[in-house]
């Protein structure tokens, strides 16, 4: 089966031809880092307009590279949420358009349950399950438990910033460009380990629950004084040293809590999706961390917001339902597991 996969939810427009749900011939993808790095973060209506502007001529490319035509497609598949509705809608019409016009079955996929497929269809071999999901992007972090494709669990989640969204603003608030997380990453390694000391929150009765809002404001303290009214230049190293502690503090609270939950969850293996995975020092946590389990990282080319995990995974979506989604499925901004 050869799916056509379209992702549109945020700030990237993309297309993917793949077949079988693992086959990749094509994944195309229209960065918008340059449209929204002088406002340090995604503006949704201009992410709409470079959407409208770009996506006809990313599904054509994606064709070419393939080397195929529309009327070899078999389904039709898009990330339906959750995401920037504008955005959302971009995407959904345009599915909708190609499978009316070429008389195809039409599948939304969730764009969470794709960050989690993407390191699946990476590997040689699929997994055992049950797994321990963990998503860590720019707008979600949440820890599921996976029974099999399409069959998850909730665990635990944000109750405020995602991970990837804090590293953003911590970014901003020392002055580095947007996205914020590979230039925390890469200023950490120059940072010392013994200045700063910071926390991620705690959720009352919830312990797999994440809160970075309050490690965020105490970057913010640490940098401007209580009363932001500190006016000192920050050099380099102090930078560096904040980087450091700040990404040293998110991260072990993620592990600590993804351990956990792998342990009481009875998981031998973790699957990882979202863009944040890319950081190797969380790579190397995890590895040190957990030995004895089998990690699943998504690929590079899989891990930040793409087409091709969309329609890996609505070939499944598929076959699970039996058929394709009604025309009349709408955009959600938010999607729970």
């Amino acid at each position: 089966m050869l799916v056509l996969g379209i992702e549109t939810t945020c700030d990237e427009t993309a297309c993917a031809i793949v077949r079988d749900g693992k086959e990749v011939l094509s994944s195309i993808i229209s960065s918008q880092i340059d449209l929204h790095a002088e406002f340090g973060g995604v503006v949704p209506e201009l992410s709409c307009r470079r959407h409208v502007d770009i996506l006809i001529p990313v599904i054509q490319e994606a064709l070419k590279e393939a080397k195929i035509t529309l009327k070899e497609i078999d389904l039709i598949a898009v990330a339906y949420g959750p995401g920037l509705v504008g955005a959302l809608l971009i995407g959904i019409t345009s599915a909708k358009t190609l499978a009316i016009s070429l008389d195809k079955p039409f599948i939304g996929v969730n764009h969470i349950e794709a960050h989690l497929y993407a390191a699946i269809m990476s590997q040689q071999a699929p997994p055992t399950f049950p797994c321990l999901g963990v998503v860590l992007s720019g707008g979600h972090t949440s820890l599921v438990r996976m029974d099999s494709i399409g069959s998850y669990t909730l665990i635990g989640e944000t109750v405020d910033d995602a991970v990837g969204e804090a590293f953003d603003k911590v970014a901003k608030l020392l002055g580095l460009p947007y996205p914020g997380g590979p230039q925390i990453e890469a200023l950490a390694l120059k940072g010392h380990q013994d200045r700063f000391a910071f926390k991620a929150g705690k959720v009352k009765g919830h312990p797999f629950d994440f809160s970075f809002s309050g490690l965020k404001t105490a970057v913010l303290y640490a940098l401007k004084g209580q009363n932001k009214t500190m006016e000192r230049e920050l050099t380099e190293q102090d930078k560096a040293d904040v980087a450091f502690a700040f990404q040293h503090a998110a991260f072990t609270d993620i592990v600590d809590k993804a351990t956990a939950a792998a342990v009481e969850s009875d998981c031998r293996t973790i699957v990882f999706g979202g863009g944040v995975t890319n950081n190797q020092e969380l790579r190397r946590r995890f590895s040190s961390h957990l030995p004895n389990h089998r990690l699943l990282w998504p690929s590079v080319g899989l891990s930040l917001d793409n087409a091709a995990m969309i329609a890996g995974l609505g070939y499944h979506t598929y076959l699970n339902k039996g058929a394709g989604d009604s025309l009349n499925l709408e955009a959600a901004t938010r999607i729970a597991f």
